[in-house]
């Protein structure tokens, strides 16, 4: 079988939610399938290290798609013509986005709906495109893959598309996130949090993350309760975050609230390892990786109470209201006061992350691929 997958997200040195789905995935279904071939198609210049195997050929499409234009470009002439020229029996696109011209076989993994949930939530710049395609991307793809039965749900209500077409395939965790030892936790904190404890987050600094509540709850938490913690916050500046500049001005602790930027593949999971809890408060997510991330770390999870989080957190998290500072303070004072609560926790997520698993996700998305090839006729 000849399978052409969409990898413009595999960058290196900038592996973000998508690109570590596409990588996570494609690593264990190239090994898993040596029987196979396995077109990578990329949009710019690619890393060698992401050509897993021998059974991959690696092809760059102009012109390089980051832009709606440039996605029309990429998705609607460049992919067509690729998958005709290498005879792809199957296309895989991991990301949300596929090619509406070409008469391949398409399996498409949906993430979220949130660019037709709340556009106001995305660049203006990239609205009109989402709202005209993601509806037809997700009517056209032969099976659909939803990362959460959430996504599901919210597929099949928003887009009408019959739920028997799409299958729920959980995400797993890569095997970087591990508890550490009480001395690589000190030595974590010596170096990032000035030796004192702290909560944390991971993800993009972005509207639909929640991070001027979050600043604001945690403000409260510090004048309640006065604790030497800080709050620490890894990941890109996005769009639109004069909220978050404005809230961290007139929070009262300013050198309490620390901004890491973007952080290696290294340094992440030793960060999620070494916090005193995981706080995930936003107000919208399609699965929630960074708690599924903490579980593995049997670090104490505090996160929203809404969309798929509780899906992922089952009952080894605090679930708050996101919407609620009183609440997203008093989740993180409890987490803090109650020892017996965040033990409690990390035993319960112990069991909770056993359901996912990137071998598992990677066999069962791999099926799909399987069953949609053996349509092109």
């Amino acid at each position: 079988m000849r399978i052409a997958v969409n990898t413009r997200f595999l960058l290196p040195g900038k592996l973000e939610g998508l690109g570590w789905y596409t990588h996570e995935l494609l690593r264990r279904m190239v090994a898993q399938h040596p029987e196979d071939e396995f077109l990578f198609f990329f949009d710019r210049p690619f890393d060698p290290a992401f050509v897993y195997a021998q059974n991959v050929r690696p092809v760059v499409l102009f012109p390089p798609a980051r832009h709606p234009l440039l996605w029309y470009a990429w998705f609607e002439w460049a992919v067509p013509r690729a998958l005709k020229r290498y005879r792809a029996d199957v296309f895989f696109s991991p990301d949300s986005y596929l090619s509406m011209r070409t008469k391949t076989p398409t399996v498409l993994t949906v993430h979220d709906l949130i660019p037709l949930q709340h556009p106001e939530q995305v660049p203006w710049w990239a609205r009109d495109y989402y709202r005209y395609f993601f509806p037809r991307y997700i009517r056209r793809a032969e099976q659909l893959v939803a990362v959460s039965n959430f996504t599901k749900k919210t597929m099949a209500d928003l887009v009408d598309i019959a739920p028997e077409k799409i299958t729920v395939v959980f995400n797993g965790c890569r095997e970087e996130f591990r508890p550490l030892s009480e001395a690589d936790k000190q030595a974590v904190r010596a170096a990032y949090s000035a030796g004192q404890e702290y909560f944390f987050y991971t993800g993009a600094i972005h509207p639909r993350k929640n991070i001027p509540r979050l600043i604001r709850a945690f403000d409260q938490f510090k004048n309640t309760t006065g604790a030497p913690v800080k709050l620490l916050l890894a990941g890109r500046f996005a769009w639109e975050t004069g909220e978050v500049t404005t809230a961290v001005q007139q929070s009262g602790h300013q050198n309490d609230i620390v901004f890491l930027g973007y952080q290696s593949a290294d340094s992440l999971p030793r960060l999620q390892a070494s916090a005193l809890a995981s706080v995930n408060v936003s107000l919208s997510e399609g699965f929630g990786l960074p708690v599924l991330e903490s579980l593995y770390c049997d670090t104490p999870v505090l996160c929203s109470n809404t969309t798929a989080l509780p899906e992922v957190a089952g009952n080894a998290a605090l679930l708050v209201n996101p919407e609620s500072v009183a609440d997203i303070a008093a989740g993180l004072e409890k987490l803090y006061t109650d020892t017996a609560l965040r033990t409690d926790l990390v035993e319960k997520g112990r069991r909770q992350r056993q359901q996912f698993d990137w071998d598992k996700a990677a066999a069962a998305v791999y099926q799909r691929i399987k069953e949609t090839a053996g349509k092109n006729g």
